[in-house]
């Protein structure tokens, strides 16, 4: 099944810094410029941008200086800020848009539902759930919507992308009770719209891929179950997990080398847990998926870039090795010279694609570690 590439550089820069329009007032364009400016001198060099997105320097270098400015930056990012908008719908696709999950009329606490307009067959259709990344501070649960379209368009899939609480409105583990509330709702609504309710796979990038992996090896763990939504007689658990360079152990992310201080008290990961990690280690302990992998966590896909600048490639490693260790079926795609997502080899794809069929659809296929080069040759 062949899918285009949608990664615009709006929605790739939404992944590794957060979008300008879902910030608070404590994280601002300013902020996120004087992280990437490593040596302070005011301008942004190439290679002071995440590698993912050197290539498109020269749009966001709009007068042509050699050098990124402030004022392009906060205009890029502005600009950055409408990918979060409502795509369009192909038109063999229906769509329910921002449906309440949770309960609540918090506009974080709803998911987008796709569903074909002409299914293949009269089975229940199994999900493919999409989680959005954008450092636990931004990011919208629209932008990763295109993803789904190809899956949804062949008739064999529904489609749900979620959105979630950002740490600004709440910390952990408000993010993953949402997420679990929204598994739930499926559950709870598979007979109503003809869904599968044993074969729900997720799929998240970044914080996304982090929320994913926490479906998958805490789909046991009552603590963070939530008590949300009305479907709470439903499992949270979850068939099969794509993580794509999620972190994975909070009390490890800063002991690699990285362009973020992840340690630092105003870093992504203490504003998630709501102070800094090291000061705070039972709740970061808790806010990590290596720490309740389990036997019978469900199947796991793990992609990451070996020069990711932002999530250090060895969480994808030690979550790899502690699935591996009790058992779990696991594969990690290496992904040589790859940086914090925008990958260019479409092998990588057809990956994933095989994934959720061999999962959801029982078509057989076989997944073994493996390193592939960030362009197709």
């Amino acid at each position: 099944m062949k899918k285009p590439h949608f990664f615009s550089l709006a929605v790739l820069l939404s992944l590794c810094v957060v979008p300008a329009g879902s910030l608070s007032a404590e994280v601002t364009p300013r902020d996120m410029f004087n992280r990437l400016d490593r040596n302070q001198d005011g301008i942004l060099s190439r290679e002071e941008l995440p590698p993912a997105a050197q290539n498109n320097f020269d749009r966001i270098d709009r007068d042509k200086s050699g050098g990124i400015t402030f004022e392009e930056f906060a205009q890029f990012r502005a600009r950055a800020a409408g990918a979060g908008q409502e795509p369009r719908i192909p038109e063999t696709i229906q769509a329910e848009l921002d449906v309440p999950y949770a309960g609540t009329d918090h506009p974080r606490q709803r998911l987008d539902l796709l569903l074909p307009k002409n299914r293949a067959g009269d089975k229940p259709l199994p999900v493919v759930v999409a989680i959005h990344g954008g450092a636990w501070l931004g990011g919208d649960k629209h932008q990763v919507l295109p993803r789904l379209f190809p899956y949804v368009t062949t008739g064999q899939y529904a489609g749900v992308s979620v959105g979630y609480r950002l740490s600004q409105d709440a910390t952990w583990p408000a993010q993953i009770h949402d997420c679990k509330a929204a598994i739930r709702w499926i559950r709870g609504n598979a007979k109503k719209y003809h869904l599968d309710p044993d074969r729900i796979g997720v799929i998240g990038w970044s914080a996304g891929g982090h929320l994913v992996a926490m479906l998958g090896t805490a789909g046991d763990v009552k603590e963070l179950e939530g008590d949300l939504g009305e479907f709470d007689d439903q499992s949270s658990r979850v068939t099969c997990v794509v993580d794509f360079f999620g972190p994975a152990d909070m009390l490890t992310i800063g002991d690699y080398p990285s362009q973020m201080q992840h340690y630092a008290p105003d870093s992504p990961e203490s504003k998630l847990i709501g102070g800094p990690i090291l000061e705070n280690k039972e709740k970061a302990r808790s806010a990590s998926p290596i720490t309740f992998v389990s036997k019978d966590d469900p199947p796991f896909l793990i992609v990451h870039g070996t020069d990711d600048p932002l999530v250090p490639y060895q969480q994808s490693v030690s979550l790899r090795d502690a699935l591996k260790k009790v058992g779990v079926p696991v594969a990690l795609i290496t992904v040589e010279k790859g940086g914090h997502g925008g990958f260019r080899n479409p092998e990588i794809e057809r990956r994933v694609d095989s994934f959720f069929d061999a999962h959801l659809r029982d078509i057989k296929a076989e997944f073994k570690d493996e390193t592939l080069p960030n362009e197709s040759k």
